[in-house]
C-alpha cells in the first residue's frame, strides 16, 4: 500500500470514528410504538407482595402488564435504586389513542 493512500484510509478512519462519537444518540422516546387493539386487563386485585428492600435506598418500582404479542403477561415488580438522589419513579402505563392502546414507559424524575 502506497505512503499515500494509505493516508487517505487513515484520515477517513478518523473521520468515522469522531463522527460517530459526536452523531447524537437517538432518544429512547425515537422507537416506534407497537399498538394493541386489546385493552389491557386490570392489575391483578391481590397487592404486590414486596420482598424485604435490599437497602433504605431502594425504591419499589411496582408491575405492570406486558403486551408478548398475543396477550398480556404481568411483569412482577422489583426494587431499584434511583439514578440520583430525591428522584422519583413515575410509573409507567398503558395509553389509548386512535390505533389501539400502546405502553408509555416509566421514568426517574
Amino acid at each position: 500500500m502506497t505512503r499515500s493512500l494509505r493516508g487517505i484510509l487513515l484520515t477517513a478512519a478518523t473521520f468515522a470514528s469522531v463522527w460517530a462519537m459526536a452523531a447524537p444518540a437517538a432518544p429512547a422516546s425515537a422507537a416506534p410504538r407497537v399498538y394493541v387493539r386489546v385493552a389491557p386487563p386490570r392489575p391483578p386485585v391481590a397487592v404486590e407482595v414486596r420482598p424485604v428492600a435490599p437497602s433504605r435506598r431502594h425504591v419499589w418500582v411496582g408491575g405492570y402488564q406486558r403486551w408478548d404479542g398475543r396477550s398480556y403477561v404481568w411483569v412482577p415488580g422489583t426494587w431499584n435504586l434511583p439514578p440520583r438522589r430525591h428522584a422519583h419513579w413515575s410509573a409507567g402505563h398503558w395509553r389509548h389513542g386512535r390505533s389501539g392502546w400502546y405502553w408509555s414507559d416509566g421514568r426517574w424524575r
